[in-house]
Formats: structure tokens, sequence, C-alpha cells
């Protein structure tokens, strides 16, 4: 699919400020929304929108199809009348500058209960309506989720890999039997679910009305503690007593020297494939009804991926195997129609790689601050750039560009200023006009980068396990006066 000329920003909903500890999807969503018009941007890029787990990270989800409730806005259920101004009186103090996820955490559930309460009390029959069709129209994922997050719960969170035999092998007496027993719990796990999907859509709308498309992300893998390995998984190399037999990974590369051990269950391709990919074909369905477009993670991985022997230390000792390659992709068309896919195809990237690509017209990736470690032949120097991609000055897992360049070899940094022909005063704003003027079709670059915010900034550390993803943008730092630079280099470069 060839896109548009078009730039966009990169910013997850986490980061937005607000009074609840995280970002969400409340009025400051939508003053968002105002500020991307106001700057003549369309496109506003996120992270996936999962229900995180271990460390916090949208690329380790409880389910790749529901959404995350701690994103749910208190604000609107206030609105809504779910929430009274009595359930706020106990509000933390929350620090403005980050995501505190253990308390903000415990406060949202605590509110979401609350709401929960109010729905089950009341008599709404409208509500309660839209409530019992958003559950069968999503039954299909929505019942193993809710379950699934149900005994979770009632085991203090423990992964099911410690839950009790029984349940943890899936066994139908004991899930029908916990079923039957919990059933209030589990329709509050699809209440929530109800209220994501109700504020998400009605976000999405009014962006839509702005002019304002979405590009969302899908991981290729999935959380070995999710739902989705718990209830299908003879999808994934898991043997009989539910452990993984092999995991996911990369092998050592500019992120790191040892690899990235991710941990995920690897999928059994075989098993897909005899189902005419029907698991993945509902989760791009999915997909498409949250984004416009799709960054689908890890690219390569379809063409051919590493894989590790469950309980190696590192990802140094693995092996390439064959992916589902043209297979996949060719069912999902088949199915879905054009697919408006962005490749991620960054780290080790083969031949076999690029024709995947470029069989099914997916725009690739590249990144400015990769650029510079190599010659005038490297391909993320904007002069080698082709129409159909995207590129961006660093991504959720790089630096922001001021912390990249001043942490950069000093050979980085001399070629780097003599390829912008900069003084490196205004490296950020040099190297995102940089970007903005090439011939790529979309140009995106992180929120911090346009804040011209340092390494404190930074959103993610690959290959570290905490103390990621807690970046939060400043109250009011939407500036008009960055609206209206931003909306400049719009105007100047046709975007």
């Amino acid at each position: 699919m060839n896109l548009p000329r078009a730039s966009g920003i990169l910013l997850h909903p986490t980061s937005f400020p607000g009074p609840d500890g995280i970002g969400d999807l409340g009025p400051e969503a939508y003053q968002w929304i105002d500020f991307l018009k106001d700057s003549g941007t369309t496109l506003w890029q996120v992270l996936p929108l999962g229900p995180t787990g271990y460390g916090d990270s949208p690329y380790q989800c409880f389910s790749a199809f529901a959404g995350n409730p701690y994103l749910i806005s208190p604000n609107l259920l206030l609105d809504q009348g779910l929430l009274t101004r009595a359930d706020f009186t106990d509000r933390p103090v929350f620090p403005a500058e980050g995501v505190d996820y253990g308390n903000a955490i415990q406060w949202k559930l605590t509110l979401l209960s609350r709401a929960f309460t109010r729905f089950t009390t009341r008599q709404d029959d409208e509500l309660q309506n839209r409530f019992n069709q958003f559950c069968k129209e999503n039954a299909a994922w929505l019942q193993d989720y809710a379950i699934f997050m149900a005994i979770k719960e009632s085991q203090g969170g423990r992964s099911w890999l410690d839950w009790e035999k029984a349940l943890k092998l899936h066994e139908p007496a004991a899930v029908q039997l916990f079923t039957e027993s919990n059933m209030q719990a589990i329709q509050e796990q699809q209440f929530r679910q109800f209220l994501f999907f109700e504020q998400w859509n009605a976000l999405k709308e009014y962006a839509h009305a702005n002019e304002v498309k979405i590009i969302g992300d899908v991981p290729i893998f999935v959380s070995m503690d999710s739902a989705d390995v718990w209830a299908h998984r003879e999808l994934f190399f898991i043997d009989s007593k539910g452990n993984p037999t092999f995991i996911a990974g990369v092998p050592p590369d500019y992120f790191s020297p040892t690899g990235q051990l991710w941990g995920n269950p690897l999928y059994n391709w075989k098993k897909h494939r005899d189902s005419g990919f029907a698991w993945w074909i509902e989760r791009m369905r999915a997909s498409l009804q949250l984004f416009d477009w799709i960054r689908l993670d890890h690219f390569r991985g379809f063409a051919a991926y590493w894989k590790i022997k469950a309980g190696s230390p590192t990802a140094e000792v693995g092996i390439w195997e064959k992916g589902p390659g043209v297979a996949l992709f060719t069912a999902l068309e088949n199915t879905l129609g054009e697919l408006p896919i962005i490749a991620e195809d960054l780290g080790v990237i083969t031949p076999d790689v690029v024709a995947l690509r470029e069989k099914f017209s997916f725009p690739g990736m590249c990144i400015l601050q990769f650029a510079f470690g190599g010659d005038p032949a490297d391909r993320f120097l904007p002069h080698n750039y082709v129409r159909n991609s995207v590129v961006y000055t660093g991504t959720h897992d790089n630096n922001t560009t001021l912390g990249w360049f001043n942490t950069s070899s000093s050979a980085e940094r001399d070629f780097c200023l003599k390829y912008l022909g900069s003084c490196g005063e205004d490296i950020v704003a040099n190297m995102i006009r940089t970007i903005w003027s090439s011939v790529a079709s979309f140009s995106i670059a992180p929120m911090q980068d346009f804040l011209n915010l340092d390494i404190h900034a930074r959103m993610n550390y690959p290959s570290k396990a905490d103390g990621n993803w807690c970046w939060r943008m400043a109250p009011n730092a939407e500036s008009v006066e960055l609206a209206g630079r931003i909306r400049d280099l719009n105007f100047l470069y046709s975007r």
C-alpha cells in the first residue's frame, strides 16, 4: 500500500498528563488531538494498547485482543455518572513527571470497581444494552480473557504457569466450575473492556473528525502470561505441562551485545497454517478496528525468526527458522483486503525480508539516529530513502534525539553535523527538519524530540527489565508556539 505524504508524532496515551497517576483516554487525550490539528499534523502513533503485565511493557500484554483498563479515564466515567465526586476524595497524590505504575494501577482498579458496582446497582437499560451487545460482538476472545483475568486476580496476580494444575492446563471441567462460581468477577473484567473500547472508539471518532489518523502497533509475539497462550496453547511451542519449549528474541545487535531475550513463546506456524491462519486473521481484524495504520513489529520474524531454547540465560545462542512468510499475508489479504501495514524492518535484514515486504508493497522504516555510524551508503541516510517509507528521528526503543547526540561517539557526532550542515546548537530541530524534508512519505518524531528533551525522557531501554515506559508529558507542553513551529514545517515540506 502506497502512503500519502504526511507527518506524525509518536506519543503513547500513558504519557499524557493528568491527575490519576497515568495518562488516559480522557480530556488530555482530546486536547492532544486538538494540538495535532492546530499543528497541521495528521498522524498520531501509539504503542500497543493491550493490558500490560510484566514490567509494565505494552509489548508484554495479557491479551492480543483486549484493551488496557489503566487507560480508562475516570473523568469520563464521572461525566457518565458511573463515578461521583465522592469517589475521588481519597485520590493519592501522584508525581506529574512520570508514571508510578504500582500506585496508579491500584488507584485505577479501585475506581473501576466503584464504577462496576454502580453499573450493577443502578437501572440504566441503555447502558446495559450497549454492554450486552459489546459482549456478544466480542465473545470470540472476551470470554477467555475475562475468565483468565478473574482467575489471575483470585490468585494474587500470579502467572497461569503457577496456578493449580487443572486450571493451569485449561481443563474444561475446572474452567467451567470456576466460571460458575465467579460470574460477577468475570463480568467485571468484561465491563472494564467495554469501558475501554467505548472510550477509545469515541476518541478515534474525534480524531477522524479532526482529520487525524492513528498508527497503532501490533507486536509479532504475545506474552507467555496471556489469555491467548493459556486458552490456545496448541498454537505455540508449549509442552504437555504448559511450559514453553522455545522462546523469542534476537541475536546480538545495536541495542545489546548479548542479544535481546524477550521470553515470549514462539508460534507453532504449522498449526496456524492448518487452520488457515484463523487466529491471526481475527487478531488483525480486531487491530484494524482500533487503528487506521498498523506498525507490524519485528517484521523480519515473519520471514525468519530467532529460535532460542527455553531456559537460555541470553539470546546469544539460537537458530534462524523460516517464518510463515507469503502464506500468512496472502491469507490476511484474501480475508481483510489491502493491508495498511508499516513493516518494522529493523535489525538483521536479509534479502528474504526485503522480498516479503516488497511483494505486498508494505512501506519499511528508517531511523535517522542509526544513520551516522557508517558511510554515505547507509540506508538510514535521507539521500538513500525511498518514497514509500516511514522515517523517524527515533522510536520508543531509542534514546531521545538530544540524548542520543549527547552520548554518541565523536565520530558519529562529526558525521551527523557535517551531513546536516549544523553547528549542533539546534541539533534536534535540524534532525526533525531533515526527515520532514525527505522524500519519504511519512515522517514521524516522538513528542520528546519536539520538546527537545534529553535522556531522562527516554521511553524504553531494550533488554532492561524494569524502569521503562514511565515518561509523562508536562501539563501545557502542547503550546501554541510549538504548534506553530510544527505547522510551519508541515507547510514547507507539503506534509
